[in-house]
């Protein structure tokens, strides 16, 4: 079975059509629980976010803050597994048509098995991976697997990338370049990095593959900023803070719902 890479790219080139960025939601899976979790994507969607990753809770991030390492240790403690995972991509994209990706370090696939892994991707009907410490000199065998699935290999570009780095990374990517609009980990801030229109321009020049970006967006006014010069709007923390202060579970898959909401005018120069 074929993975939905052309979905995501459908997906993003529908919204460029429209004159807008995407709107692109970070959730991980089991989070609060994996049924609630569940919900929470589809909330996300049915919201206003155009597209999903669906993160793989990890002991040892290296690109999340503390927001997202708090949700992923709730996940972690519940007994959060890869079948859980491809769970959440299976119903979420089967209730919501979007295409929904997994976002994850590399440690858990290569235990795992990079065939055993693309190949229950696709099955669930997932549109790719966003693989944030995988260097691309090291990612043949990932990218044979995933291509034969149908499945979207994201990697991601920092400030500090040099313009060969980009052009080396941009070629052997596909679906979106996820552009991190400054060097640390995700998280809520005040103001989006002067850093991340310098690094789009740059990569843009590259490559003809859409651009989005993420860390540090978390509300309507920021998104609306970042989408002036993005492809697409890549929103985790605020989503998962949302959930983590919420009064139950319940309010915070409605909480998720609201914020897409907002976000959704945010892209849309709304706001």
């Amino acid at each position: 079975m074929s993975g939905n890479v052309r979905l995501l790219s459908d997906t993003l080139a529908a919204a460029k059509a429209e004159g807008r960025a995407a709107l692109i939601a970070y959730l991980p899976a089991g989070f609060p629980t994996v049924d609630g979790g569940i919900e929470a994507v589809k909330a996300a969607i049915e919201g206003g976010a155009d597209v999903v990753e669906v993160g793989l809770p990890h002991s040892d991030p290296v690109l999340d803050g503390p927001v997202i390492q708090t949700a992923d240790d709730i996940a972690l403690r519940g007994g959060v597994r890869i079948a859980d995972v491809m769970r959440t991509v299976r119903e979420a994209h089967a209730a919501t048509g979007a295409p929904i990706l997994v976002m994850t370090y590399w440690n858990p696939i290569d235990r795992y098995g990079v065939e055993r892994f693309t190949a229950e991707l696709a099955e669930a009907g997932g549109a790719g991976c966003i693989l944030p410490d995988l260097p691309v000199q090291e990612s043949a065998l990932w990218r044979e697997h995933a291509e034969k699935h149908g499945l979207a290999t994201v990697f991601v570009v920092a400030p500090s990338s040099k313009d060969e780095r980009l052009a080396e990374i941009t070629a052997a990517g596909s679906g979106f370049v996820y552009a991190a609009s400054l060097m640390g980990v995700t998280g809520t801030r005040a103001s989006v990095s002067s850093q991340a229109e310098d690094l789009v321009r740059r990569t843009r020049a590259t490559t003809d593959t859409p651009v989005c970006v993420g860390l540090g967006v978390s509300n309507p006014a920021q998104a609306a900023e970042v989408a002036r010069f993005a492809d697409g709007v890549i929103v985790g923390s605020a989503f998962v803070k949302r959930m983590l202060d919420a009064s139950d579970d319940a309010a915070g898959v409605e909480a998720v719902r609201a914020l897409a909401g907002e976000l959704a005018k945010g892209v849309r120069g709304q706001v």
